[in-house]
């Protein structure tokens, strides 16, 4: 499927409503000019057109399988997804201390608008892992902030929100999960997540699950609720990838559209591990 980006009409929203202008002078948001910002949505609207535009039909069509836990994503999308990390998309708008570009996310937003407007399934991953980058960043460590955010801009891993269980739609007051202390600073986490979006797939080398669960000692509703970084894969001191942990895709959702993005069930702790 064709698609033809709106860059010029983007552009007029960007300088004669939003205030580029403005934006750019405020500090950290020097780079934002108008040359440099025109450049980037063309770019973008390249990318998005020739590379992510093309999997769109193809990926509802053929959509993403799963196999005893396995996550199979519709051909392309994995190719798709190593090129959009390697130009720089995913850190758009997030710090250049952790490697990403550092622009407004007045910059980053008509960008993401692209990828959504030509393959919603596909922009779906990065939208996640933007989710996942921007609440380490509001709320984790230095310590978890090093370990995972410039990977994730990278594009070499992505990351995912698991806050639905079957018993907990919208009302996350209802979360069950637990989250019992090991005394070493780390969590136990057991529990059941529904419909997480790229929960599980073969598109990066490692998945960071944010996950909401409780500790023992928790308050009822929603104050009793801590958010915990749950990775499919656990991170070595030395940044490498060890052994796997003990989450598993349990199933993936058949849906109406957006089929090529899987939405997992995860299984939490259901190993001991």
């Amino acid at each position: 499927m064709s698609y033809n980006a709106p860059v010029k009409d983007m552009m007029f929203v960007l300088k004669e409503l939003a205030g580029l202008d403005q934006v750019s002078q405020l500090p950290g948001c020097e780079d934002a000019t108008e040359e440099t910002v025109d450049a980037v949505l063309n770019e973008n609207a390249k990318f998005t057109s020739e590379v992510v535009a093309p999997l769109n039909w193809s990926g509802d069509v053929e959509a993403a399988n799963w196999k005893d836990g396995v996550v199979t994503t519709a051909k392309g999308f994995k190719q798709a997804f190593k090129a959009f990390g390697e130009q720089g998309w995913q850190g758009l708008q997030h710090p250049s201390e952790f490697g990403g570009q550092g622009l407004p996310k007045l910059v980053a937003t008509p960008c993401m608008e692209m990828v959504n407007g030509a393959n919603l399934s596909f922009a779906l991953c990065p939208l996640l892992t933007d989710g996942a980058i921007e609440a380490l960043l509001v709320a984790g460590s230095q310590h978890l902030k090093e370990t995972y955010i410039p990977k994730m801009i990278s594009g070499e891993w992505t990351g995912t929100m698991n806050l639905t269980e079957p018993q907990a739609g919208s009302d996350l007051a209802l979360v069950r999960s637990k989250a019992v202390p090991q005394g070493d600073g780390t969590y136990r986490i057991s529990g059941q997540k529904i419909y997480i979006t790229y929960g599980e797939h073969d598109m990066a080398e490692n998945i960071v699950h944010l996950v909401l669960a409780r500790t023992p000692d928790a308050p009822e509703g929603v104050k009793g609720i801590s958010l915990f970084v749950v990775p499919k894969f656990m991170v070595n001191d030395d940044g490498s990838l060890g052994k796997r942990n003990d989450v598993y895709c349990a199933s993936i959702e058949h849906k109406l559209g957006i089929k090529a993005s899987p939405t997992a069930v995860l299984l939490y702790g259901d190993n001991k591990g």
